[in-house]
């Protein structure tokens, strides 16, 4: 992926630096815990999003699209893919070693995404200016070298732990065991 890519940086970004907690180069990612929509095991209409590590600040995630995923007939909704976009990016706080929240995401469709078929994202960071943690996305079908069905821009603030403590009442099903998000790294 082009260095040029993503939300223009302001003057003070800086380049993003791996943490040193951050998964080796290949290793699964997990999920943030088995509720979540998009990378849960045990959401029964998740997505079921698999993301492993890069070896810089990257990550790779795979989705099979199904027919539930359908918007127009025989092609993904456009919100599904706004939603692997958003959790691709997302999993780039992993390697950062911080939890974050989207603040903006822009979502460029470049061609229709059939059902039946395997989706391939490329996220990597692209700057880090304080809080805010700038990324780009690159999503392709059947693999990573396949046609180029979408690109993303994200902006994504780092937060503590603290911020999501109020809403783990609010978790369907059974309360997560740890807190969502990238801040420890379990394999």
């Amino acid at each position: 992926m082009a260095s040029d890519q993503g939300y223009p940086l302001p003057p003070d970004a800086v380049a993003p630096e791996r943490s040193a907690s951050a998964p080796e180069p290949g290793a699964s990612l997990g999920n943030h815990y088995s509720g979540c929509f998009a990378c849960g095991s045990d959401h029964v209409d998740g997505l079921h999003l698999a993301a492993t590590a890069g070896e810089g600040v990257d990550v790779v995630s795979h989705v099979e699209i199904t027919g539930a995923h359908q918007g127009a007939p025989g092609l993904a909704h456009g919100g599904l893919v706004a939603s692997v976009m958003d959790e691709t990016l997302g999993f780039v706080l992993w390697m950062l070693g911080t939890p974050g929240v989207t603040a903006r995401l822009e979502v460029s469709y470049r061609r229709p995404v059939p059902i039946n078929r395997t989706v391939v994202t490329e996220a990597r960071c692209t700057g880090v200016a304080g809080r805010k943690v700038y990324s780009y996305a690159a999503m392709h079908l059947d693999d990573r070298d396949g046609p180029l069905v979408a690109e993303a821009s994200g902006l994504f603030v780092i937060v503590g732990e603290e911020h999501f403590r109020p809403y783990l009442g609010n978790v369907a099903g059974e309360a997560p065991s740890r807190l969502p998000g990238p801040p420890r790294y379990n394999p």
